[in-house]
């Protein structure tokens, strides 16, 4: 199930369940839309993958099984942004 972090992992922002914000790539790293749209290629700084928009779950669902409260921040991702460097 995706774990549907609680925060962008370069600025720290929140990105609530509901954030039409929040971007996924294929390991569930978790960035906000202005932070994708600085990165080289708009792929992933820490794997090289594409993104796609966080799917939203429904908040009935959300009772069941709710979103990960586990923040996450990369080190260096504003030098990562600027240098283009990826890969996992």
């Amino acid at each position: 199930m995706l774990e549907l972090r609680p925060n962008c992992e370069c600025c720290d922002v929140d990105l609530p369940p509901s954030s039409l914000d929040a971007r996924i790539c294929t390991f569930e790293c978790t960035f906000c839309a202005a932070c994708v749209a600085t990165f080289p290629g708009g792929n992933c700084p820490n794997c090289g993958g594409d993104f796609t928009p966080r799917p939203i779950r429904p908040e009935s669902w959300l009772k069941k099984h709710p979103a990960s409260t586990k923040r996450i921040v990369a080190a260096g991702c504003s030098e990562r942004q600027e240098n283009g460097a990826g890969g996992r």
